[in-house]
């Protein structure tokens, strides 16, 4: 940093599975291997051993690594910017666990990994919820009493912040347009989407939790709250197993026992009509969401996907982009039928909205907030 430049790159996946991988990229090195990863420590104490290596690595000591972004998804109503992590930050952290139980957890196992291997550098929390904390107040209050927000700060707090930050100001540099009206679409197993206007987020998908909003692929999104009540009161549920059921085993995994979207699709090519009606589901529900953020901004500018599913499902992209001309939105077929790395514009020639495929970078978005704090 500054330059941005990736010196080295990789993943551990499968933690705690049989055979679980390691993949480490350099400018010199392309390492594909498995071992035994019980938990996150020992995942990176294998990167830290690659990072060394005298043959592979690109570090003689880990003190000439001077800072460690993090990237944590729920920072409630504490943390409205990128923050240096200190043992105040922790417990915050750590009080946050209910809200986002899927991620703060191993997202603070990480921060205590990664203080004992770099003991020397600044470990620097990146929080999902900081990009909309500009959301205005009449969005991101529930109509529930006032004393659930103004003492216990139940409110609409938003995720995927740093993904939509990132490709929300590649979209304003390619309109080259500082007052736009842009919706950005944030696609894998969880999806989001926030209205951008004029750069800040002022309405998103994702509330208090990340489970509304869109279909995921395990987690229902929006779903009537009657519901849960008649699981539980009628039908002999205890609210573990319902919040069990729309975290884990709703979504597209619920409505098509497949969590992965490269299988629905490939299913529903062979006429599998529960595939067929899950994607014209997910697909709808994006559209409705197209539809209130326009009317929120007053205009749309354009439409961004992004995302492992955004930015390579041209099926999702075609079946979001099917009759919405109204707003401006005309998808040309063949363009979103090219496989092509980078940002690339995908709509017909003279439509009105321009319709974005803009990779996400989350890593480089945290090293830009982490070096912004060294400097």
């Amino acid at each position: 940093m500054p330059q941005e430049e990736v010196i080295c790159s990789g993943l551990v996946e499968r933690i705690g599975l049989y055979k679980a991988k390691i993949h480490y990229k350099s400018n010199s090195h392309n390492i594909d291997d498995v071992a035994d990863i019980p938990n996150h420590k020992v995942g990176l104490e294998k990167i830290v051993n690659l990072l060394l290596d005298e043959k592979v690595g690109v570090i003689k000591s880990t003190s000439e690594i001077e800072a460690v972004g993090h990237r944590v998804v729920h920072g409630g109503s504490s943390f409205s910017e990128t923050t240096v992590i200190t043992k105040e930050v922790k417990d915050q952290i750590k009080n946050l666990f209910s809200l986002a139980p899927q991620h703060n957890p191993p997202n603070y196992e990480g921060i205590v990994v990664a203080e004992s291997f770099f003991p020397n550098a600044k470990q620097i929390a990146v929080f999902d919820t900081a990009f909309h904390q500009s959301i205005p107040v009449e969005a991101y209050k529930y109509a529930i009493p006032n004393k659930f927000l103004n003492e216990y700060k139940i409110r609409l707090y938003g995720f995927h912040g740093t993904s939509h930050k990132y490709v929300s100001e590649k979209a304003i540099d390619h309109l080259a347009k500082e007052d736009s009206k842009i919706i950005t679409i944030h696609l894998g197993n969880g999806c989001s989407m926030t209205a951008v206007k004029n750069g800040k987020s002022i309405d998103h998908t994702l509330g208090f939790g990340p489970v509304t909003g869109l279909i995921m692929g395990s987690r229902s999104g929006d779903i009537d709250h009657a519901i849960i009540f008649h699981l539980v009161n009628n039908l002999g549920y205890d609210l573990n197993a319902v919040n069990t059921m729309l975290q884990k085993e709703s979504g597209m995994l619920g409505l098509t026992g497949f969590s992965d979207l490269r299988d629905i699709e490939a299913e529903a090519e062979k006429g599998n009509e529960q595939c067929q009606l899950a994607l014209d589901m997910n697909a709808y529900r994006i559209k409705k969401y197209i539809g209130a953020y326009a009317a929120a901004m007053n205009g749309l500018d354009a439409i961004v996907f992004t995302a492992g599913i955004g930015e390579n499902s041209d099926v999702i992209r075609r079946l979001v982009c099917s009759n919405m001309a109204y707003l401006g939105i005309e998808l040309d077929e063949e363009k979103n039928a090219v496989r092509e790395k980078g940002l690339r514009e995908i709509q017909k020639e003279g439509a009105k909205t321009k319709i974005l495929i803009i990779p996400t970078n989350e890593e480089v978005e945290i090293a830009k907030q982490s070096y912004s704090l060294l400097v």
